[in-house]
C-alpha cells in the first residue's frame, strides 16, 4: 500500500493563493485555494490501495470551508509541516510520514493540482511499485506536481533545492539523480499559480468544486 501525502497550507483569506488578487478578492482567492484543496483529498481518498497522510500548516479555524475541511480531515492522518524552509519541510514531511507507515512508498502531491484523479493517482503509484525506486511528475511552469520515492528517506535530497522558481523541477530531478535515484517520469500537469492557470485548469474539470469557486471571481 502507498502512503499518498498531500502538502497542504489552510486556505486563510490574505494567506492562501494571494497571487491571485486581483481579479480575485482575499475571500475568493481563499475560497479557491479551499475548493482545490477538497477536490485533491476527494481524488486521494478514492484512489484504491492508497493510505492519505495530510502535512498540514495554518490555522483551519480561520480557513474558507473550515468546518468541512476537518470534516475530510478526520478522515485522514494529518501531521505538521516543520522545517524553516519549504525544501527542508517537504524533506521532513517524507520522513514523517515513514515514521507513521514504516516500509511504505510515498507519493506526495501538492494542493494545486485538483485535477488529478483516483486513477492518475493509482497509475503514478504503480509506476512507483514496479521497478522504479522514484517518480516525478514535471509542472508546466517548471516546478514539479507529484514526487514519489520508495524510501521517503531519500527526499533529504529535496534540502537544498531551490523551490518556487521556474528551473525546480530541472534541479530536483538533477538532486535526484546526484544521490542514485532513477526516476520515472510522470505527465506534466499544470498547476494553479495565476488566475490564468485557475481558469485552465477549471475548464478541464468543469463539474468540481474548483471550478466553481474559480467561476465565482469575474
Amino acid at each position: 500500500m502507498t502512503c499518498l501525502l498531500i502538502v497542504a497550507k489552510a486556505p486563510v483569506p490574505g494567506y492562501a493563493k494571494t497571487r491571485l488578487c486581483p481579479p480575485a478578492t482575499a475571500d475568493q482567492a481563499a475560497g479557491i485555494a479551499a475548493a482545490a484543496l477538497l477536490d485533491t483529498l476527494e481524488a486521494a481518498l478514492l484512489t484504491p490501495d492508497a493510505h492519505v497522510v495530510v502535512a498540514m500548516t495554518g490555522d483551519l479555524t480561520a480557513a474558507v470551508c473550515g468546518p468541512e475541511l476537518s470534516a475530510t480531515l478526520d478522515q485522514v492522518d494529518v501531521i505538521l509541516q516543520r522545517g524553516s524552509g519549504f525544501d527542508v519541510r517537504l524533506a521532513n514531511a517524507h520522513a514523517d510520514t515513514a515514521a507513521l507507515h514504516p516500509d511504505r512508498p510515498v507519493l506526495q502531491i501538492g494542493m494545486d493540482t485538483p485535477q488529478v484523479t483516483p486513477d492518475s493517482l493509482a497509475s503514478a503509484a504503480d509506476l512507483l511499485g514496479n521497478g522504479r525506486d522514484c517518480v516525478l511528475g514535471f509542472a508546466e511552469d517548471g516546478g514539479w506536481w507529484a514526487l514519489g520515492l520508495t524510501d521517503p528517506l531519500h527526499a533529504k535530497a529535496l534540502v537544498g533545492v531551490p523551490m518556487s522558481q521556474d528551473d525546480t523541477g530541472r534541479e530536483t530531478l538533477r538532486a535526484l539523480t546526484e544521490v542514485g535515484l532513477c526516476p520515472g517520469i510522470l505527465p506534466t500537469l499544470s498547476d494553479v499559480d495565476t488566475m490564468a492557470d485557475a481558469r485552465r485548469v477549471a475548464a478541464a474539470i468543469p463539474r468540481s468544486r474548483f471550478a466553481r469557486a474559480v467561476a465565482a471571481v469575474r
